[in-house]
């Protein structure tokens, strides 16, 4: 584990109290979990972004037409 000092502003840091108490979690597990979250974010963006540049027009038509042609499904509107 490592320890990290961090400078927040005074409302930034009273939210994350309140939502961590709120949690029942500490403030270091409330901020590693956001962290963790906006990562996770970040990481699904650039590799959907990679995967996007691969594609092209053709290849989403060729895979589009191996799709059965059927009524869409009342739950589908």
């Amino acid at each position: 584990m490592t320890t990290l000092s961090i400078k927040l502003p005074e409302s930034l840091h009273k939210s994350a109290k309140r939502l961590s108490s709120e949690d029942k979690i500490s403030i270091n597990q409330f901020i590693a979990s956001a962290l963790a979250q906006k990562i996770a974010a970040i990481d699904t963006q650039n590799y959907l972004q990679e995967r996007a540049a691969k594609g092209t027009k053709n290849k989403y038509l060729e895979t589009l037409s191996k799709v059965k042609k059927r009524t869409p499904i009342t739950a589908d509107y």
